[in-house]
């Protein structure tokens, strides 16, 4: 019964994503004809705030989050942001509990869906073509200096895609890569997701998502592969921490 239970509401909590996420988008595309930047930004995430509420009030899915004073507070001070991947809850989530204008990088097949897609396409984000490699790497890292020079912090998922619970993926180097380009430090994020929002599966359970923010690590004068192994350290030994269950 309770995997029933689970299953309606997990319904419930996909309706309510439709219904919202078309007028939103809709909104949005009209939005961007007469503002854009960090307004725009803002008035979008509006419906992210619609998504995790929902899946709070609908599903039980609770969340804390800790580390929030490792975070810069001046409007100037860019990081990038290296986040542990399980499941789409992150992805709704962390534009939220940021404070600050975040730029996810993330591959452009994503622009294709409907009304979501679309009104992402028109933020200011690094989408790539994973198959140009060198060329996509080049849009990284142009895109990721001029975002940083506005303040913007640019966040990337190292393991390039959603991992299950208790695994761990191959951490890329592409978030220390462009730390070191453009002279920032790095701050790595664990989060506990999968143990509500399982990963690929929108059959969501009713519990708490941890959030922790590490202190952000410098990226001068290291290695790219050398300060990748430290921020992998860094976020398995936390999740470890946040959900021992998991790695048992």
């Amino acid at each position: 019964m309770r995997l029933v239970g689970a299953a309606l509401r997990s319904l419930l909590f996909l309706l309510w994503l439709t219904v919202t996420v078309v007028p939103y988008a809709v909104a949005v595309l009209l939005l961007s004809l007469a503002i854009g930047g960090q307004r725009l930004y803002w008035a979008t995430t509006g419906w992210l705030r619609l998504a995790i509420g929902g899946a709070r009030w609908i599903c039980g899915v609770r969340w804390r989050v800790q580390g929030l004073e490792h975070l810069p507070r001046g409007p100037r001070d860019a990081v990038v942001l290296a986040a542990k991947h399980q499941s789409v809850w992150e992805t709704f989530a962390l534009p939220v509990l940021m404070p600050h204008p975040l730029a996810f990088v993330f591959k452009r097949e994503l622009l294709r869906i409907p009304f979501f897609g679309w009104a992402m396409g028109r933020l200011d984000m690094i989408h790539i073509d994973r198959s140009r490699g060198a060329e996509a790497w080049a849009r990284v890292a142009a895109r990721g200096r001029r975002l940083a020079a506005e303040g913007v912090w640019v966040i990337m998922f190292p393991e390039g895609t959603r991992i299950a619970r208790g695994q761990r993926g191959h951490y890329k180097t592409g978030a220390a890569r462009l730390a070191i380009e453009t002279g920032l430090a790095i701050v790595p994020i664990a989060a506990t997701s999968a143990r509500c929002w399982p990963r690929k599966s929108f059959l969501l359970h009713p519990g708490v998502v941890d959030v922790s923010i590490g202190a952000p690590i410098a990226s001068a004068g290291r290695a790219a592969d050398e300060l990748m192994a430290e921020v992998e350290r860094w976020i398995e030994a936390e999740m470890r921490r946040l959900d021992p269950e998991a790695y048992a």
